[in-house]
């Protein structure tokens, strides 16, 4: 990602905080965890450590894999990061795209190259912390319905 848009993305953060925020608190809770007052407290430490990352990225090839089908789900779908993430990637989607409309000149390949390397970048910090949530889960090792879900629609 060009250092413009970094900077682009960074004056609209208060912008995507609060998309982002209003997207969580559009979403009913389905736990207390899902709860969009606790759940909006991740946003500012989320977005600065999503700067970080692709500001860290080698701008010559791709650290992070892309993530497979299923590298976002937990086994029981239980964890309210799911939300929280998916709410999180429309609201940074929605503001790389009026970036990108603010900067003549760029085609159709680097549009769609800068999407694929926010959606890698906020994945990759998607996973790592959906992995450290789960690893806490008190259903991890249970019979939940999620697994069976995960297992028929994986084979």
């Amino acid at each position: 990602m060009q250092s413009d848009l970094i900077a682009a993305l960074a004056t609209r953060r208060p912008g995507i905080r609060d998309r982002w925020e209003a997207l969580l608190r559009a979403d009913r809770a389905c736990s207390p965890l899902a709860d969009s007052d606790a759940l909006v407290q991740l946003i500012d430490w989320t977005l600065t450590e999503f700067e970080r990352t692709v500001r860290g990225l080698p701008t010559r090839r791709r650290a992070l894999r892309p993530p497979g089908r299923y590298d976002l789900d937990c086994p029981c779908g239980q964890t309210p990061l799911l939300v929280y993430f998916a709410a999180g990637e429309q609201a940074l989607q929605e503001s790389l795209v009026l970036a990108q409309a603010d900067r003549p000149g760029l085609n159709a390949l680097q549009c769609d190259a800068e999407l694929q390397e926010l959606n890698l970048t906020l994945r990759h910090i998607a996973r790592r912390e959906i992995s450290s949530f789960c690893a806490l889960c008190q259903l991890r090792g249970r019979d939940c319905p999620g697994e069976a879900v995960l297992a028929a629609t994986a084979g």
